[in-house]
């Protein structure tokens, strides 16, 4: 079912409505059918999102304390 959001024309009371079909909405504060039709923020997008990188480690490899993480001192 989708949902849309709408501002009253008469009113300018901002809601959201389920419409199936060719039915229209109504404002639920003052009835009126004279309404401007928003851009979901839910249906503006839609494409696939990229994993966000992993954090860098922080503090020492673990045995000699080299602060660039592991791997970076010559000890291993």
């Amino acid at each position: 079912m989708p949902i849309f959001e709408y501002t009253c024309l008469r009113c300018s009371h901002p809601f959201e409505a389920i419409t199936l079909g060719s039915q229209t909405a109504a404002c639920p504060d003052c009835g009126s059918r004279k309404l401007e039709k928003k851009l979901s923020v839910f249906a503006v997008g839609g494409g696939r999102r990229e994993a966000a990188p992993a954090p860098a480690a922080s503090g020492g490899c673990g045995s000699c304390g080299d602060p660039r993480g592991p791997g970076a001192c010559s000890s291993n």
